[in-house]
């Protein structure tokens, strides 16, 4: 006999935890499925920028208490390489006591975990799944766990990582921006606690954000010239680091290991199914600029659970229960992908005719405190606010 559940949650990163802690003490029966073996082998080398509203999110699901080695963002300084055009905001002038947070993904990981193994939400590791079908009344999980073919029915499933399962079916869109991603630790002599920096260059967006005794880089280029620049030693690398972003925080001193990905615009054309929802990377995938994708990935979760307890127990997955989801999740993620799709295409080229622009532009923002205000609390609570 197949167990059956409210909702099932295949994917068992911070946003699928999210949902499930989001969901608890609620008379419902959740699983989740992770393919991994454990709650605690994941290696991601990722640091994470939590908007200060996510900061609210995981205080109230119960994970935000147990984090240590948090490095606090209160301020933001934007600048565009070779040009005057700079805009700075400040957590001061928005009423927060930070604009935003730096941590390990593994440490945020962690934390969520502890917080999951308090609650009475199945947990099912080592489970791959292989097919996600519905129909008028159920979903229908098949996966493989310990060697063997199991299968389990619910409400509503939601696909909370990945999204290959259904990109067969139904594919992503897709855009290619001919990046790559460089990330690492990096030490400078001259260290601005606080102080998160967001540079915008003609190959592309570099990120110096606070942690610790240095900065986590975020540095994007054309995917060649990053091959390139992965075989470099250190000591070439941080003289291109150098000359690339100045001596805002003085002189580079020590970078750590260097990891790179592909950056890509992915969107699912459609984020319900019936009985099916998609949230966090199964929804979409963000450029890393401006740091949106997981704070987006977060308040997916948290929607998501407020719809399915506002139609629990009996329309969960339903066709209304979908379209509230959806209508509730249109204009945040909607704005999210146009924002960072914007600044990508308005800041990472070298036309000769935008310069000028995006330099005023910049400086006019400066200038416009209602104006910084918008965009600053577009980035840490999203357009629902």
């Amino acid at each position: 006999m197949n167990e059956h559940y409210d909702v099932a949650i295949i994917g068992g990163g911070p946003v699928g935890i999210a949902l499930a802690l989001a969901l608890r003490d609620n008379d419902l029966k959740v699983a989740l499925l992770e393919a991994r073996e454990s709650a605690i082998n994941t290696t991601d080398p990722r640091a994470l920028a939590l908007s200060y509203g996510s900061r609210l999110l995981l205080q109230r699901l119960g994970a935000w208490q147990s984090l240590q080695d948090v490095s606090g963002i209160k301020v933001i300084e934007v600048t565009q390489k070779e040009s005057s055009g700079h805009t700075t905001l400040r957590a001061d002038d928005l009423d927060v006591p930070d604009m935003g947070y730096v941590l390990p993904y593994t440490a945020l990981h962690a934390a969520l975990q502890r917080a999951l193994h308090q609650t009475d939400v199945d947990r099912l590791y080592g489970a791959t799944v292989s097919d996600l079908s519905s129909d008028n009344e159920q979903s229908t999980i098949v996966y493989q766990q310990q060697g063997a073919q199991r299968t389990l029915t619910a409400r509503l499933a939601v696909v909370a990582d990945g999204g290959q399962l259904l990109e067969a079916k139904r594919p992503p869109q897709i855009t290619d921006y001919g990046q790559s991603g460089i990330i690492a630790h990096v030490n400078t002599d001259r260290p601005d606690n606080g102080v998160a920096f967001e540079r915008f260059t003609a190959q592309g967006p570099m990120a110096l954000l606070p942690y610790m005794d240095g900065y986590e880089l975020v540095l994007t280029a054309a995917h060649e010239p990053v091959q390139t620049m992965l075989g470099w030693d250190d000591e070439t690398f941080l003289r291109f680091l150098q000359g690339h972003f100045g001596d805002r925080v003085g002189n580079f001193t020590a970078i750590g290991k260097r990891n790179s990905y592909p950056l890509r615009l992915k969107r699912a054309p459609d984020i319900t199914f019936p009985h099916t929802v998609l949230i966090g990377n199964a929804a979409q995938t963000l450029h890393p600029v401006a740091g949106q994708g997981f704070n987006m990935g977060i308040r997916d979760a948290w929607e998501l659970a407020q719809t399915i307890l506002d139609h629990a127990p009996d329309g969960i997955g339903s066709a209304t229960m979908c379209k509230a989801y959806r209508d509730s999740r249109r204009i945040d993620r909607n704005a999210g992908i146009r924002f960072t799709d914007g600044l990508v295409r308005l800041f990472s080229n070298d036309l000769p005719l935008l310069g000028p622009l995006r330099s005023a532009a910049l400086n006019l923002l400066d200038h416009l405190p209602p104006a910084k205000k918008f965009v600053a609390r577009r980035m840490m609570f999203g357009a629902n606010g």
